[in-house]
């Protein structure tokens, strides 16, 4: 070998956790059609979604 290293991290290192959700048929078809047009995967639409949703939302006391 000429002394280079290979860096693997472990699975699930990358900051993102698996987790499991039910979610209605008409918003999972919603997530759908906008995975299609927009050429990206339910994943990375439901991961945009939420980030938006988490920095909007606001707590009220009552």
């Amino acid at each position: 070998m000429d002394g280079r290293k290979i860096t693997i991290k472990k699975k699930n290192d990358d900051g993102h956790r698996v987790i499991t959700v039910r979610i209605k048929e008409r918003t999972v078809s919603a997530i759908d059609d906008i995975a299609e047009k927009t050429n990206r995967s339910r994943n990375e639409v439901i991961n945009i979604l939420l980030d938006s949703s988490v920095e909007d939302t606001v707590i009220s006391e009552g």
